[in-house]
């Protein structure tokens, strides 16, 4: 009951003691683009150059029937931190990220459907424009790599195997069109 106590008065003397401009709120409307991946990243800023930034993507959509199935189903979360050479919240950045997603992609180029799970680390870069005190626009895209296990299935819904192995992968990460409220 003590550490509880503790966590919670520790979670409200940050939450009082913490500054106009310090704490943000994005989603990625290209993911949208993307079946409709449901988005969300937080960051706060520790100094006038650096953020730390926590995030997780989510897409549980199957589009059509049978054969037809197309579907870009991801379960993601990530960690990291973004550098800001003039000020935290607005203008050019470059960030590193820790990432871990469980997949399910298959149906939209062919009808081999893929899944498993990837861990590994990205980096992003771009620019962020103040629209407004409290609302941002951010540009920018970026790559990762890391380790893939996954499995090869013939069609989206058969689930005769065609392949399985792990292999170390690099591919781009994200096409980044946000919308951030900063608080």
């Amino acid at each position: 009951m003590k550490k509880l106590i503790l966590c919670v008065s520790a979670v409200l003397l940050a939450t009082f003691g913490m500054q106009a401009q310090e704490v943000s709120i994005a989603t990625n409307l290209a993911d949208y683009a993307d079946f409709g991946t449901i988005n969300i990243e937080a960051s706060y800023a520790l100094a006038q150059h650096w953020s730390v930034l926590a995030g997780g993507k989510y897409n549980p959509f199957t589009f059509g029937e049978g054969d037809g199935v197309k579907q870009d189903k991801r379960r993601r979360l990530s960690a990291g931190m973004r550098w800001w050479p003039w000020h935290v919240y607005s203008g050019w950045w470059i960030a590193g990220k820790a990432q871990l997603e469980e997949y399910s992609s298959g149906g939209i180029l062919s009808k081999e459907t893929r899944e498993g799970m990837r861990y590994g680390g990205s980096l992003s870069g771009g620019y962020t424009y103040m629209i407004n005190k409290h609302l941002n626009a951010t540009f920018g895209a970026g790559v990762w790599g890391g380790y893939d296990k996954f499995t090869k299935y013939s069609c989206p819904v058969c689930g005769l195997t065609i392949d399985k192995g792990e292999k170390v992968f690099f591919l781009p990460d994200e096409l980044i069109v946000a919308l951030t409220y900063v608080f």
